[in-house]
């Protein structure tokens, strides 16, 4: 590396730790925070750390097409980063933490355009760079993409983000899936928020990666280290050092110069040259020396970077101290502490910035125009934008499976099977992903006409050997599925990625999950992990509900409608028929693209023109479809979230409300009713979420002003009279319906599963629970009767 950019690089190492400390100083010390007594907090001592290394690598390695993941505790170097480049405001850095400020942790929702990888929730940033890059490679096997740059993935890391289990998940997948082009950098400052790391913990990350295939580079020891042992006594220095339990370094660390010599020259006592290093140099070299480790060296820090020039998968593990440079580097408890208003003071006059001068974007530099020619050389922002916004792909005309008796699983993979079939645009762009429930969730059709993804081409020994197989394994860089192994987490790791390819890499894909419905919650932080980054895809929660009832409790799900209803950023379906399924899966496909910034629509007041990403919760029972035209009208009430199957008259007093597969007892029960009573009405909801946030809206909207704010639902209850009663029913918790009743005031009797199921026949365990039409019926009956609701089980 030149001299001139080694002072280049150290200097910007100066602003970055200098702003960002900075920026956590006034918002916890100088802000007027008033009321509030808690502490804004921001992570000085983790930010100071990252200061060297991310000067290193934005400035000096990334390329415009290679995307970054950074450690959220970071977050202030990173935006201290733009600031410098101009990318980010004052005002912004000002509010740190504040309303409408820069974030606590890098978003790419609220912050600037620049974060490629929101990582708030610790350990997920990580794993979705190699997701990333594996559908970089999906498209780049595809010859509508051949000519996609390829770029380096990167994950900034905390070396505490290790104990994070999905991180291990992925380096298997990784390694299935031949991973390249994924550089993770470990800021190995061997403490985390409670304490210090465990002796020897290196070895073990050193050993697990490479027996996935990663290189792994050690940056332990600085250039003025490794200088230092090249003197006569240096191996016994080098020898201490790499003895020394990590506490004792950190607390020498903190403690300074004096410290250091005390417990140097007592330890080293008997070997006369390595005492002679020691007594060269003053307290302060002394403590520069020691605390000089790889991960705050240029001049090492280049080198290993420079080292790597191929795509094989690589760990940096850079050994740094926490709190570098800072009153704050080693202390144990420095994770969340700050400086004090007087620690803050020396640190300044030591970082040389003059009292007034705080926010100039150079204030730190003590090479100013020389390193300002540096950074503008950087390759990495001469980029004229770090996201994409390629057009939508047209949604071909809508699938309709025929069949007289279907389940909703069955219909979802005859679709897609179907869309495979015909071909064109959109289906070329879907990709398919699945933890190991491939088949079982009815994706086979699909996978047999499109294949499985793959860098190189593998084929189906089965089929080569003529062995009678329903599954065509057959694996090419033409595939369109990616098969994951049982992880889910790793599934919506993989959906984030993929959603979020048409902004990363300038190619829409339409991603296409399925998993057990029960399962969603062994994936459901980075489920909701994908839906913050604004990542766009379809995940088919199937099969759901004690309707899969020989499979039992293990595999029976309750809670998810709930999920649905409260993930922002995911719109939740449940329908009970084919022909909904269908209309809602087409929407889905043009939902998944849109990005505008359009106003409520005044009819659902939902703002579907932001688009976002859609849960569809499906089943395995087969019921009888009804006979009818889907049309403009119907197509519409059904994504809307609901329609009268059976609509209300001018004497209705009861009112049956379903969702999902329990469409059947609804009808039977509302036709056994109606042989004594008149206008018994039936509503088939589709989407419970739907009707919720569009009733909230719409109350939010007339609370500011707007009079004629009316949701669906409110509209679809208007007619009925007040004394009318909501029936509810559905395979999942009661409380996914409950709420009806509070639209317009009507009383509401709730029936659903609360319990964990047991394995028998769908009509034993609907019975046990009592959402049957036994069960509805005589629900109604004891309403009519006057008499309390009390527990449905004893309504027999």
């Amino acid at each position: 590396m030149k001299i001139e950019d080694l002072r280049a690089l150290n200097d910007i190492t100066r602003q970055l730790l200098w702003t960002s400390m900075w920026m956590v100083h006034q918002a916890n010390h100088l802000r007027d925070n008033s009321p509030e007594e808690i502490k804004v907090g921001g992570h000085q001592a983790s930010s100071a750390s990252m200061a060297a290394m991310m000067a290193a690598i934005y400035f000096r390695v990334l390329k415009p097409a290679d995307r970054v993941a950074v450690k959220p505790h970071a977050s202030p170097v990173f935006h201290a980063m733009h600031y410098l480049m101009g990318h980010q405001s004052r005002e912004a850095l000002e509010n740190f933490r504040g309303y409408g400020g820069a974030q606590s942790y890098p978003s790419r929702t609220k912050d600037v355009a620049e974060v490629d990888f929101s990582t708030g929730s610790v350990g997920l940033g990580v794993g979705i760079t190699a997701f990333a890059s594996i559908m970089q490679d999906f498209i780049a096997g595809k010859a509508w993409g051949e000519s996609a740059e390829i770029g380096r993935m990167v994950a900034l890391i905390g070396d505490a983000e290790l104990d994070e289990g999905n991180i291990f998940e992925c380096l298997q997948e990784g390694w299935k899936h031949g991973l390249r082009n994924v550089w993770w950098v470990v800021d190995y400052n061997r403490q985390s928020l409670d304490g210090i790391v465990r002796e020897g913990l290196w070895e073990r990350i050193e050993a697990i990666f490479e027996a996935f295939g990663w290189r792994v580079e050690r940056l332990k020891y600085g250039q003025s280290q490794e200088e230092a042992f090249a003197e006569p006594g240096g191996a016994a220095l080098r020898e201490w050092i790499d003895g020394c339990p990590n506490q004792m370094y950190s607390a020498l660390t903190f403690e300074g110069g004096a410290a250091w010599r005390a417990r140097l020259e007592a330890d080293l006592e008997g070997q006369p040259d390595a005492l002679k290093i020691i007594g060269r140099r003053s307290d302060d070299a002394l403590a520069t020396l020691m605390t000089d480790l790889g991960g705050h060296c240029q001049r090492v820090l280049g080198d290993a970077f420079d080292r790597v020039t191929d795509d094989r998968p690589t760990l940096f593990l850079a050994y740094t101290i926490k709190g570098w440079g800072t009153p704050l580097a080693g202390h144990k408890d420095n994770h969340a502490g700050l400086m004090t208003v007087r620690q803050f003071a020396a640190f300044q006059r030591d970082m040389g910035v003059a009292e007034g001068s705080e926010w100039d974007v150079e204030a730190a530099m003590q090479e100013a125009p020389a390193t300002r020619a540096f950074m503008n050389r950087a390759p990495f922002f001469g980029s004229t934008a770090r996201r994409y916004r390629p057009p939508a792909m047209p949604v071909p005309e809508t699938i309709l499976i025929d069949g007289r008796m279907q389940s909703t699983q069955a219909a979802f993979g005859r679709i897609l099977d179907e869309l495979g079939r015909r071909g064109g645009a959109l289906a070329d762009r879907v990709v398919t992903t699945s933890p190991d429930v491939t088949v079982s969730t009815n994706l086979g059709g699909w996978v047999n006409r499109r294949g499985l993804f793959a860098r190189r081409a593998e084929s189906d020994s089965f089929d080569d050997r003529k062995i009678p197989s329903m599954q065509k394994w057959v694996f090419s860089p033409d595939g369109q599925h990616v098969e994951l192994g049982i992880a889910e987490m790793n599934l919506f790791l993989a959906l984030a990625a993929a959603g979020l390819s048409h902004s990363l890499f300038n190619q829409r894909l339409i991603p296409i999950g399925t998993v057990y419905d029960p399962f969603v919650c062994r994936g459901l932080d980075a489920l909701n992990y994908a839906c913050y980054q604004d990542a766009r895809f379809i995940i088919v929660g199937t099969p759901s509900g004690v309707a899969l009832a020989p499979e039992g409790g293990a595999h029976q799900s309750i809670g998810t409608p709930l999920i649905g209803i409260a993930q922002d950023g995911l719109a939740s379906f449940e329908p009970a028929f084919a022909d909904e399924l269908s209309t809602i899966l087409f929407w889905a496909f043009d939902y998944l693209q849109r990005d505008g910034d359009g106003d409520p629509d005044e009819r659902t007041w939902l703002r579907d023109e932001t688009g976002g990403s859609v849960y569809l919760r499906l089943s395995t029972r087969r019921i009888e479809q009804p006979d009818r035209v889907v049309d403009a009208d119907f197509a519409r009430q059904v994504v809307d979230g609901a329609y009268w199957l059976r609509p209300p008259g001018p004497n209705t007093d009861l009112v049956i409300a379903y969702q999902g597969c329990v469409a059947p007892e609804a009808i039977e029960a509302a036709g056994r009713i109606g042989n004594d009573r008149r206008d018994i009405a039936v509503l088939s909801v589709t989407s419970a979420d739907r009707l919720n946030a569009g009733w909230t809206a719409a109350k939010r909207s007339r609370q500011r002003g707007v009079p004629f704010a009316y949701s669906s639902i409110e509209r679809l209850l208007e007619p009925l009279p007040g004394h009318c009663v909501l029936l509810t029913v559905i395979d999942g918790h009661p409380l996914t319906l409950a709420w009806l009743g509070a639209v317009a005031g009507h009383k509401v009797v709730p029936l659903g599963v609360e319990h964990f199921g047991q394995t028998g026949r769908i009509e034993d365990l609907f019975h046990h629970f009592a959402i049957d039409a036994d069960a509805i019926v005589a629900a109604a009956a004891r309403i009519t009767d006057g008499r309390p609701i009390r527990h449905m089980r004893a309504i027999q």
